[in-house]
């Protein structure tokens, strides 16, 4: 791989309208929305009807647990979702337990930001989604604030475990209704960023950026698809069809049809039947249904409009032509390597925390100092500010500067939301539970949009949290929550600048060399014509695998200050040189003809798949 000269090394300009503007909404944002209304509903109501709603918070606890893996196919979900609770749990016993045995607020501030570095560090590590280590810091922080004795932590966690197996509960029931739910959008997000790959193919900036969102897409959903390494189903078998079609789309995106490509993703968004795909090798050649000869318009469709071509010589393709012998065995080659990717062991916890040690120390660093200084302005809830500078670290300064600025914003305009609720929630207790759930709700549902629009909902929901023990001056609230942000915001961000990850240009020399020798293996076992199917596939996912870990690692540095100029010019040509080699293993598996042949896998809208 040429080297280019890096460019000289810059302080970066950090943005502030940008960092507001508004994104579409996610696809299931609803979703969170209700589960953690319906996670928080009944054990605080419950609480309400027997007059102890002092104890809501720490049912709260367990039911915010509802917000997390709803990206994660069900059966992982499961595993998911108990890993939270637990975490949960662990992080408040630590808290409780510090708070009955000092009330020294520095001590506390200190527990609270050490329990928020190791949060922030193994969610990173496991990849564990929005609302990542936010909730669990929130929760343990405001725990050690809270008076307690250790003869009362049994029945607080018992309250909290009660609430979170309720949650565990809510996160799943959509299973039996929707059992591969989540495998379907993972698929369908997949088929349309091939498709948006598809209409950019002329190339110039626009296209490669949607070739890069193509590939992440496609690599999340193989995550999420391979995250359940049990025997797949057939549909998800179905799925995996799909998404190997948006890869051989990725191939050759000048060949690809998106049309037919959006025409997929909304059948399996669906509940209906999974759209059933032909083989591009035999499409290319235009084979009729009865393997008789060509179909007349090579398109590998009927003239009729009777039912596609059958693209395999007269059998049929469809799911009862696999079949289960032991381990998963296929007569489509195309997913022989899916199986033999599912079989490959996860690597350790502990190998993936090393490289994350600057974040944990800036978070340790920021949240301690925050605390720490509003204690000195005469706080009475430092964990405010300790929260605030914990929800801001992000893969690099820019991202962080930009959840600063969302996080101020949001904060501010919600104070304002809670000056004109609070008079509503005071009405009663049943006033201030239905509050609370309105701005779960909102929270989670605007989220998505942008961070600071949800902080609008988060804000008030915090600050009415603190009145389920007994009410409290709004004035007093108010003031205290705007100080403890700026505080937050400001430390946290200049904790981020002091503590940057300066391993960043080593980590993306390292995703240089792993492309390069991927991409070398990949050619090699593309060349060898005695390559099986399954050691075709693994190099190439392999390969894919490398792009996509290159340009998020390379996206990562680019937002980091004071450190050595990246080689820009090298990231894409080793992306450049990565697509070329994965459509070459592409060709050398058959999905597509060799360059300069007539023949194309294109589709006609309206043909079945």
């Amino acid at each position: 791989m040429s080297s280019a000269t890096p460019t000289s090394a810059r302080v970066r300009r950090l943005p502030v309208v940008g960092a507001l503007r508004l994104g579409r909404p996610s696809d299931v944002w609803f979703k969170p929305a209700l589960s953690v209304v319906a996670a928080v509903a009944p054990p605080s109501l419950l609480l309400m009807t027997l007059g102890r709603l002092d104890l809501a918070p720490y049912t709260m606890a367990g039911s915010l647990c509802a917000l997390y893996a709803h990206n994660r196919p069900y059966a992982a979900r499961a595993k998911v979702l108990a890993w939270v609770i637990l975490g949960m749990l662990g992080g408040l016993a630590v808290a409780l337990v510090s708070a009955s045995l000092t009330r020294n607020a520095v001590v506390l501030v200190t527990v609270g930001a050490l329990l928020a570095a190791v949060q922030k560090a193994v969610c990173d590590a496991t990849r564990v989604g929005p609302p990542a280590h936010v909730i669990l810091t929130f929760v343990s922080s405001a725990a050690l604030f809270v008076p307690q004795t250790l003869g009362q932590i049994p029945g607080h966690l018992a309250l909290a475990a009660a609430a979170g197996v309720w949650a565990w509960l809510v996160g799943m029931a959509p299973a039996p209704l929707r059992p591969h739910g989540p495998e379907r959008r993972a698929t369908a997000q997949a088929l349309h960023a091939a498709a948006a790959c598809a209409e950019t193919a002329r190339g110039g900036e626009e296209g490669a950026g949607a070739r890069s969102a193509a590939y992440a897409a496609v690599h999340a959903a193989w995550q999420t698809l391979l995250v359940v390494r049990n025997r797949p189903s057939t549909t998800r078998r179905a799925l995996e069809r799909l998404v190997i079609r948006a890869e051989v789309a990725l191939a050759a995106p000048a060949d690809a049809d998106p049309a037919r490509l959006r025409s997929w993703a909304r059948a399996v968004q669906g509940t209906g039947r999974i759209p059933r795909t032909g083989d591009p090798r035999r499409e290319a050649d235009g084979l009729r249904p009865d393997g008789a000869g060509p179909c007349p318009d090579g398109t590998g469709s009927r003239p009729d409009g009777a039912g596609p071509c059958r693209t395999d010589g007269g059998a049929r393709l469809d799911d009862d032509s696999l079949r289960r012998d032991g381990d998963l065995l296929c007569d489509r080659d195309e997913l022989v390597g899916v199986a033999a990717e599912r079989a490959v062991t996860p690597r350790p916890l502990w190998s993936r925390l090393g490289p994350l040690t600057p974040v944990a120390v800036r978070s340790a660093l920021g949240c301690a100092l925050a605390g720490y200084v509003s204690l000195a302005l005469g706080a009475e809830r430092p964990y405010w500010a300790l929260v605030t500078a914990a929800s801001l670290y992000q893969a690099n300064i820019t991202l962080t500067w930009s959840r600063a600025v969302q996080r101020v914003v949001g904060n501010l305009v919600g104070v304002l939301l809670f000056a004109a609720v609070a008079p509503v929630a005071q009405l009663g207790p049943l006033a201030l539970v239905l509050c609370i759930l309105a701005c779960n709700f909102g929270a989670e549902a605007l989220i998505g949009r942008n961070y600071w629009l949800g902080s609008v909902c988060v804000t008030p929901l915090a600050l009415l949290v603190t009145e389920l023990p007994g009410y409290q001056p709004t004035g007093e609230l108010v003031t205290g929550r705007v100080v403890d942000t700026l505080v937050g915001a400001l430390v946290g961000f200049l904790a981020a600048v002091a503590v940057t990850n300066r391993r960043a240009g080593r980590h993306v020399e390292r995703a240089l060399t792993t492309v390069d020798r991927a991409g070398e293996h990949a050619a090699r076992v593309a060349a060898d014509p005695s390559s099986t199917p399954a050691a075709l596939e693994a190099a190439r996912r392999g390969l894919a695998a490398a792009v996509v870990d290159l340009r998020a690692t390379a996206d990562a540095a680019a937002g980091e200050w004071w450190q050595r100029a990246l080689p820009q010019e090298r990231v894409v040509l080793a992306e450049q040189a990565a697509h070329r080699t994965l459509a070459a293993t592409v060709r050398r598996r058959g999905l597509l003809p060799d360059p300069g042949t007539t023949s194309t896998y294109t589709y006609t809208e309206g043909a079945s798949p």
